[in-house]
């Protein structure tokens, strides 16, 4: 039972989450700046995410920035990116329901076309490098 709801749960926290992000970002003011909402959004999360840490179980010897790394970074730029997208969109005249299906198909069909083509294709490769390093 343990199992399924750590399965479940994640994909309820997404939907559920997806729910008010995208109502939120529709409802967002059309004449404000949006990098100050984004400022003010971000602010706002950061303190959620510091009172989480809190009262999240991790390694006590880790320290806050003993993860930071280059990934940190590309994930903040992609955060930006989607975020300030579909603020744009909506502000564009996307339907909710319209906006969000058309990008998530799209980034449906572009992760499956990466993974694919550099995944799979060095999967290949390494396993073909294997192989010769054990002939």
């Amino acid at each position: 039972m343990l199992q399924m709801y750590s399965h479940i749960f994640p994909i309820i926290l997404i939907v559920v989450s997806n729910i008010v992000y995208h109502l939120s970002q529709k409802s967002m003011p059309v004449k404000s700046n949006p990098f100050s909402l984004l400022l003010i959004t971000y602010l706002i999360s950061a303190s959620i995410s510091a009172i989480g840490m809190v009262f999240t179980k991790t390694d006590k010897h880790t320290l806050l920035l003993g993860y930071f790394n280059w990934r940190s970074l590309v994930l903040s730029i992609a955060l930006i990116g989607i975020e300030t997208g579909y603020l744009l969109a909506y502000r564009a005249g996307w339907n909710i329901s319209v906006g969000s299906l058309v990008a998530n198909i799209l980034l449906a069909i572009l992760l499956k076309l990466l993974i694919y083509f550099f995944l799979m294709k060095n999967l290949k490769f390494i396993k073909m490098l294997e192989h010769a390093y054990v002939l």
